[in-house]
């Protein structure tokens, strides 16, 4: 079969085209999810376009790559922005690190910094920080070049600055363990003891958290991954809030009380600031009832009041709130209050869950934005999903906030997800394409976006899977040009 030439994702293209997309945004009508199935006749004839579109996309020769392989794996898996992020917080710590050195430095300076990494990189984790941020970056306008929107669109990097922070903060919680047993052996501050024996602990609690959080040990063990991070975190938090006590006390004047040292100590402030944000989440923990819906022995869809969040966000669940959180799309219908998710088998909990769904579940902190919901930035959408990453995608079928089309690989999917959540997707978007991947077989995915691609000629693509097919797809598209956009699996 003769090469495909590939789709013009060009931002001409769209710069010609701004007025005619922006006048089928207005005249799209916002659906309600239907009570009953819809009507036979447009899923006949939405299939029917199903079959024009795909046939024989197993068999398309796609179009090379761009750019040498080195250079494509260094821009698009090395130098991720994610990566980048992480880079320059590092680099920018290690600078500091060196300049401390050479001029030299004492116990107190060391902590003001190390405190000040801790600090960022604990409300990077902030479910109120991560919202500002989507918030923010989601207000580009359509009418900014599309650089600029894509840029903003990937947001969802910020887990760089995090982690960034986290490492340079123990390297320089190491260095502040080295200077401070250097001014006790040499007897040149007032360092004492107590806080030395503290400082230590600290470093192994630091140590631990960033051994456990590393991306191949978080992926294989990740409920070790979620105690370790946070009990030894927490009891991290207790023993800083003790050194800072005890190293305030070690260099305060003698004629000025601990308290009015503390007071004045930036240290301390930060401390005070990054524990609210640690205990905010859990101060909003609460205990919900919940209706119930199961789909099939694969998944439950569970339904809840207490609020309506925005399309791509997620909530926080669980049945043991000190042992294991589960995080899930949350899929909210236009005008009315409360959101649903759909949990799919996955291991021991969402097995038991489905087997046995609960009457009332925890919640913690607020629904959180996520990767999704950057689609709102872009003026034609391609979603992709296969299995239950149709979840994140249904508020923005639902709600209809830009001009999209769905493809969703996934087996049996009205047996699976109930005949209700299918017509409410055919209802939104009757030109969806579902591919029965138990009736055709499992698709080569990157060839099949590719097809529908450029078919639809999306500004965007946004693709929600597993994270091997998820990388797969977003890489496949990237590496010739078009822009895609997936989760990362940062935390």
């Amino acid at each position: 079969m003769a090469t495909a030439a590939p789709p013009t994702f060009s931002q001409e293209k769209y710069a010609a085209h701004d007025l005619l997309v922006e006048e089928l945004a207005k005249e799209v009508a916002i659906p309600e999810p239907p009570a009953t199935a819809v009507d036979a006749s447009s899923v006949a004839s939405s299939l029917e376009k199903e079959e024009d579109i795909l046939a024989g996309f197993q068999d398309d020769i796609l179009p090379k790559k761009e750019n040498g392989k080195k250079t494509r794996f260094l821009r698009h898996q090395v130098f991720s922005l994610y990566r980048k992020l992480f880079g320059v917080v590092f680099l920018t710590n290690l600078a500091i690190f060196i300049w401390v050195l050479v001029r030299g430095t004492n116990a107190l300076e060391v902590a003001g910094i190390t405190v000040a990494n801790l600090f960022v990189a604990i409300l990077h984790r902030q479910d109120y920080v991560i919202n500002a941020y989507f918030w923010l970056f989601t207000r580009v306008p359509h009418s900014a070049p599309f650089w600029v929107r894509a840029a903003a669109a990937r947001v969802y990097h910020i887990g760089g600055l995090h982690s960034g922070c986290g490492v340079s903060g123990t390297i320089w919680f190491i260095l502040f363990a080295g200077q401070a047993t250097k001014e006790l052996a040499h007897h040149e501050g007032t360092i004492s003891v107590p806080t030395l024996v503290i400082t230590y602990c600290v470093v192994a609690l630091l140590i631990g958290i960033l051994v456990f959080a590393h991306p191949e040990l978080r992926l294989k063990f990740h409920n070790n991954f979620e105690m370790t991070h946070r009990f030894m975190g927490w009891t991290a938090v207790g023993l800083v809030w003790a050194l800072i006590v005890l190293l305030t006390n070690d260099y305060r004047a003698p004629d000025v009380p601990l308290g009015k040292a503390l007071i004045h100590s930036p240290h301390f402030w930060l401390i005070v600031i990054f524990t609210l944000s640690i205990a905010l989440p859990w101060m909003r923990l609460r205990k919900y009832k919940i209706k119930s819906e199961i789909l099939s022995n694969h998944c439950v869809r569970l339904y809840f009041d207490y609020a309506t969040p925005p399309p791509g966000s997620f909530a926080r669940i669980s049945t043991a709130p000190l042992t294991e959180w589960h995080s899930f799309a949350t899929i909210a219908v236009p005008e009315k209050k409360g959101y649903s998710m759909i949990i799919s088998r996955a291991g021991d909990w969402t097995s038991k869950t489905i087997a046995t769904p609960p009457s009332e579940i925890w919640v913690r902190g607020i629904p959180t934005w996520g990767m999704m919901s950057v689609a709102g930035l872009f003026r034609k959408v391609l979603f992709v999903a296969t299995g239950s990453g149709i979840a994140p995608i249904c508020p923005w079928l639902f709600s209809i906030q830009v001009p999209f089309r769905l493809l969703w690989t996934s087996p049996n999917v009205r047996q699976t997800f109930g005949d209700k959540l299918i017509d409410a997707i055919f209802e939104a978007s009757p030109d969806s394409i579902i591919y029965d991947t138990r009736i055709h077989g499992k698709p080569d995915m990157v060839k099949l976006v590719y097809r529908v691609a450029k078919e639809y000629q999306p500004e965007a693509i946004c693709v929600i899977s597993n994270e091997k097919l998820t990388r797969k797809i977003v890489y496949g598209m990237v590496s010739r040009g078009i822009p895609a956009f997936g989760p990362i699996w940062d935390s």
